[in-house]
């Protein structure tokens, strides 16, 4: 008990007021003016701050807030980790488009004379003389051709020289070159691009000078290499009888 209620007991006994009402009223108002008082310290404890305390609660928010900020900052815009690079698939060689034509086989390599779709044989034409020869490579095609080599070797004896040649199919339908190449006098036929050769026999003839007298032809030699639309190649070769 206060000090307060205690005076206001001692009052109230002084009085002589038997009334315990009144006297529980003093007592109410007592203690109304004590609360009263009480909040009164209260309010003053907790009044406004100085300027001081204001600055420095001011800059604590402020760090505070810088603190969180730095932080939120750090979490969105730190690094991800380096990534291993992902190790790259070896590429593979690009691979040469296959030729229609495989001439990898020399033209003397033995006799072949029939390979797929294709037959040949090679010939000294009997028109030929004592100074002058034409050999003839005649080609049977089972099946149109879409990429064709003609190739005649002429073994370069004693006064051979090229005086022209000729083939049953167009002109117009090859490229054609005749020259000495490692001994021989070589006839070449290449199939344009876009043309084609039917289906069917077909004659390439090369014609040459050569010395007076007769000539051997044993060393002389063809070869044809062809493909057909969608087809693999096929090549023959042989000699001159």
């Amino acid at each position: 008990m206060t000090d307060e209620l205690r005076g206001l007991l001692r009052e109230s006994a002084e009085a002589h007021l038997p009334d315990r009402a009144r006297m529980l009223a003093r007592v109410e108002r007592g203690t109304a003016r004590r609360g009263a008082a009480r909040g009164l310290r209260d309010r003053a404890r907790t009044g406004p701050l100085t300027w001081p305390k204001i600055v420095l609660a001011t800059l604590a928010t402020v760090g505070t807030l810088t603190v969180s900020a730095l932080t939120v900052v750090a979490v969105v815009h730190t690094p991800d980790p380096p990534r291993q690079p992902a190790a790259a698939a070896p590429s593979a060689a690009p691979s040469a488009a296959p030729s229609a034509v495989d001439r990898t086989a020399p033209p003397t390599a033995g006799s072949r004379t029939e390979d797929g779709p294709l037959w040949a044989d090679g010939s000294v034409d009997p028109h030929s003389n004592t100074y002058w020869a034409q050999s003839n490579v005649t080609l049977k095609t089972r099946k149109p051709l879409t990429a064709l080599v003609v190739e005649l070797r002429i073994a370069l004896t004693a006064g051979v020289k090229d005086t022209g040649s000729w083939r049953t199919l167009p002109a117009e339908d090859f490229e054609l070159s005749a020259r000495e190449e490692g001994g021989f006098l070589v006839y070449r036929w290449t199939l344009k691009p876009g043309r084609n050769v039917p289906s069917g026999e077909h004659v390439f003839a090369g014609q040459y000078d050569h010395a007076t007298g007769g000539r051997d032809a044993k060393d002389d030699a063809y070869r044809i290499d062809a493909a057909g639309a969608g087809e693999g190649g096929a090549a023959v070769w042989g000699g001159f009888a």
